[in-house]
């Protein structure tokens, strides 16, 4: 299936300049949704994955499909003050400034192995942040998974060494 017959182009969103790459008209067709969600669960199952994480809030839509698909756990990974209990929290640089990303302490227990999915990658900067979190609580990223790569801003060079699927590539 040719999943990106169903990605939505959106010129200058949010702002001028900008190509987005709308996953929503991919997600609200019932068939492509699911072909690309069988797609990520055929790659995990490869992976022999204990637990599916995943940056709000695509990361979810993402993810939530393939934890239930693989009858595993899901675990979100969340910006700081939305998680109710005890977090730890990785800081990552962007364009201009910085953002942080936190998951409960007790998500992961040492040596599972996981499954991290999003919808884009992009810079790489959201999963290079996600992968830190992981491994501090003892996970083993043993793959990454995205529906689209946006391979001109060079994301892949932030996840070098890690096993990456990615769905689409623009």
């Amino acid at each position: 299936m040719d999943l990106k017959k169903y990605v939505t182009i959106v010129s200058d969103w949010p702002k001028e300049g900008i190509v987005f790459k709308d996953i929503t008209t991919l997600m609200d067709n019932g068939q492509a949704y699911k072909y690309a969600t069988d797609k990520i669960v055929e790659y995990a199952k490869e992976k022999e994955i204990d637990l599916v994480v995943g940056p709000e809030a695509r990361g979810f839509i993402i993810g939530c499909p393939v934890a239930y698909a693989l009858e595993v756990g899901f675990a979100p990974v969340r910006k700081p003050g939305k998680l109710p209990r005890e977090t730890i929290q990785v800081e990552y640089g962007l364009e201009y400034g910085k953002d942080a990303l936190t998951i409960h302490k007790d998500a992961i227990k040492p040596g599972q192995r996981v499954l991290i999915t999003d919808d884009l990658l992009a810079t790489g900067g959201t999963i290079e942040a996600t992968v830190k979190l992981v491994e501090e609580l003892g996970g083993i990223v043993a793959g990454i998974a995205f529906l689209i790569e946006l391979s001109y801003l060079e994301g892949r060079k932030k996840l070098e060494g890690y096993d990456i699927l990615t769905l689409m590539n623009y």
